[in-house]
Parts: structure tokens; C-alpha cells; sequence
């Protein structure tokens, strides 16, 4: 199962289909611990229950280890969207230094770079177009910048500054990009930590089968606490990515950008 293909699973799809995943592993192991205390008798518990606590264990292991990678990711993205405020906003107060006619061109293109960011709040899943538009601003900005002779500003640490303001700016874009879209859970860690919730879940349904009564209750209440992890992994992992999740990241910083350069 490849990440693409995770990903075009909605995210409401994916907590249905896990919590079915984890009740039909369940309800596996009930039959096959009912048909084994049929056939030969009740294993030893002791035994049974040891390896069954020992795939619980591995399993809340990798989920506390996918977590982590997730919110990491996170807390990048949230620092990265504050860091390229700050620099565009940092570009756009230092044109200023440059003559006109540039100073006026180069920051109605920044107006529009921070539009295109503005939009991309709104409507998540057209991140691959606002990138095109973004990256042909930067060429824009970048032409103004090469066609201003040094002799034109002020003094040199002034060409300096303005220009790597454009650069940290420029920088921030391909950092929120590369984070944003490729940083993401690998295919095979889905793998394992499905398989593994399968095993887990299996296991505690073969102990239900060996007991005399199943608690099915508690079985389904424990079914979606587990899948609501899985939810906020997932969740966490596509936020970013072009794809509408319930966990955003506050997008008032570059609004209010918005506001103030108009």
C-alpha cells in the first residue's frame, strides 16, 4: 500500500475503515479462541496472555513513535509559517530601499505572493497551483532585484540587505514546500503498524474466545479509542499536503500580514 494511496483515502474513510479493521481482527480472534477451547480446551492463560501483552506493548511503541515523527512535523510547519511572515514582511519594508520604478513593482509582487498564501487557506487542495503561481512571483521579484545596479541604492550593505531578505523569503517557500508535501509517514511504517494493530487486536479477541463471555461493549468502545489514535496520526501527517484536515494551523499570522501591506 503505497502513501499516495493513503492519501486519497478521506480521512473520515480511514477511521471507518480502521475501526472495521480493528473489530473483524477482533471478532477473528473471538471465533478462533472459541473454536480452539471447543476442540482441545482452554490454553494456558498465563502463556497466552504474555505474548498478547507483548504485541500490545510493540504496537504502542510504533504509535508513540509515529506520533512523535507527526507532531514534530507539526510544530515545524506552525514555526516555518511564522518564520516566512516574518521575511516576507521583511522583503516587502525593505524595498523600500530600492528605487523606483522597482520599489513599487517589487512589493504589488510581494502583495501577491501573500495573496496566493491567503488563498491557499481557503482552498487547500490547489497547493500545487499556488506553488506555480508562488515560484513564478519569485522570478519576478528576482529580475527586479538583478536589474537594480548596485551604484542605485544608497550604499552597498543596503543592496545587501534587500537582497537577502529575498532570499531567506525565497528559502521559507522551499522549506514549507519540501516539509509540507515530502516529509511524510513512509508507506512501510503504515504497513507495520497496520499489521501489527491486526495481530494486537487478534490476540485480544482469541483471550475474549477463551473466556466464557465477550463483552462486546467494551470491545467496540475500545475499537474507536484505538481508532481515533490512528485518526489524529493520519490527520497530522496529511495536514499540509493539499488535503483538508481537522487539526489546521492557525493562518492569522499571514492574514494579518495581508492587512497590513495592502
Amino acid at each position: 500500500m503505497s502513501g499516495k494511496l493513503l492519501e486519497s483515502v478521506p480521512i473520515w474513510l480511514a477511521f471507518v475503515l480502521t475501526v472495521a479493521l480493528v473489530l473483524l481482527s477482533i471478532h477473528g480472534g473471538v471465533s478462533y479462541g472459541r473454536f480452539r477451547k471447543k476442540r482441545w480446551g482452554k490454553d494456558t492463560e498465563g502463556a497466552v496472555s504474555t505474548g498478547v501483552g507483548a504485541s500490545l506493548g510493540l504496537l504502542a511503541f510504533i504509535l508513540a513513535f509515529t506520533f512523535g515523527l507527526t507532531a514534530s512535523r507539526f510544530d515545524a510547519r506552525k514555526a516555518l509559517l511564522l518564520d516566512e511572515v516574518n521575511a516576507i514582511e521583511t522583503a516587502y519594508l525593505r524595498a523600500g530601499l530600492v528605487p523606483e520604478p522597482h520599489r513599487s513593482a517589487v512589493r504589488e509582487l510581494l502583495r501577491q505572493y501573500v495573496d496566493i498564501r491567503v488563498e491557499l487557506t481557503r482552498n487547500p487542495e490547489r497547493i500545487e497551483e499556488a506553488i506555480r503561481r508562488s515560484e513564478a512571483l519569485q522570478g519576478q521579484i528576482w529580475s527586479h532585484a538583478m536589474e537594480l545596479p548596485e551604484l542605485e541604492f544608497k550604499n552597498a550593505p543596503l543592496a545587501a540587505l534587500f537582497v537577502n531578505s529575498l532570499n531567506e523569503m525565497f528559502d521559507f517557500q522551499t522549506k514549507r514546500v519540501t516539509i509540507g508535501l515530502f516529509y511524510r509517514i513512509p508507506a512501510v511504517m503504515w504497513l507495520v503498524l497496520f499489521s501489527l494493530t491486526v495481530f494486537s487486536m487478534f490476540g485480544i479477541g482469541y483471550l475474549f474466545g477463551m473466556s466464557d463471555k465477550v463483552n462486546w461493549l467494551l470491545v467496540v468502545v475500545f475499537s474507536l479509542a484505538f481508532s481515533l489514535v490512528i485518526l489524529l496520526i493520519a490527520d497530522l501527517d496529511r495536514s499540509g499536503g493539499g488535503k483538508p484536515g481537522i487539526i489546521k494551523i492557525s493562518t492569522r499570522p499571514i492574514t494579518d500580514l495581508q492587512q497590513r501591506i495592502k
